[in-house]
């Protein structure tokens, strides 16, 4: 089998498959999870994040800006008439994890071990699309990077879900209905090996309040292109829909927290 644009791009730091994420590994030092990024929206605002990415062509300045601080809350608008550079998409996102205003952002790098928890609103108006809906990413940083692992609302015969996928692979991680989620906080852990090859793995765990929603996993997967990877939140949709579902909506997550495994 020739080899892939991913498998060549992370050859040199290539590894065997690993253990589920979330598992400490044996012995008498076990890994645990250590708290690295503990934003306040009130307090740090968007200097939370590496970059911001918000309404990249100038094609909706009257309603900038289009990603903000609500209260303890981060929040994204998205309108029917914002448009991104490749003109058949939206996208008002934000990147990486930064310490504070000014300070150092986190890098996650190939066999490492990272966690993001938050808590996010997903309301009526922000619904599942026949085409493509991220609300989270996993990328390598850079132009024309495919990303990694997408969290998407997406329409499935008809039916509003919520999906983790290996977008390179097309592997499903896992899938639940969206309209019961709608219009209340979701509490949201997504785990991580970054690996190449079959070094990856990939935990997503939904929950509303002390009720788990979905706790899904797959390991043996390919989680790095090069470089770093680098997560990304926001609204990021097609206009592809053909369902109807494009309206004015927004997004709200909080109480984001970043750990990595040591």
């Amino acid at each position: 089998m020739p080899p892939t644009r991913r498998n060549l791009l992370g050859a040199a730091l290539g590894g065997a498959a690993t253990a589920a994420v979330g598992l400490p590994a044996s012995g008498a030092h076990a890994a645990s999870w250590q708290l690295k990024w503990s934003p306040s929206a009130r307090d740090d605002g968007l200097g939370a994040f590496e970059t911001l990415e918000d309404d990249r062509a100038g094609s909706h300045p009257a309603a900038s800006p289009h990603i903000r601080t609500a209260g303890d809350n981060w929040r994204f608008d998205m309108h029917t008439v914002d448009r991104d550079t490749s003109t058949d998409r939206q996208r008002h996102e934000v990147t990486g994890l930064r310490n504070g205003p000014g300070g150092d952002f986190l890098k996650w790098t190939a066999g490492q071990t990272w966690r993001v928890t938050y808590a996010m609103y997903i309301p009526n108006s922000l619904r599942a699309t026949t085409s493509f809906t991220h609300i989270m990413q996993m990328k390598q940083p850079g132009s024309g990077t495919s990303p990694i692992v997408v969290q998407s609302l997406r329409r499935v015969n008809g039916v509003q879900t919520i999906e983790l996928k290996l977008f390179d692979d097309d592997i499903l991680v896992g899938r639940t209905d969206l309209e019961p989620l709608h219009d209340k906080w979701i509490d949201v852990d997504f785990q991580i090996k970054v690996g190449n090859g079959t070094a990856g793995s990939v935990r997503w765990i939904l929950k509303n309040g002390s009720t788990t929603i979905i706790d899904k996993s797959r390991t043996g997967v390919d989680t790095f292109l090069a470089d770093r990877v680098r997560p990304k939140w926001g609204i990021y949709r097609s206009l592809g829909d053909t369902s109807g579902s494009l309206r004015d909506c927004h997004l709200l997550l909080t109480r984001m927290r970043g750990y990595q495994l040591v």
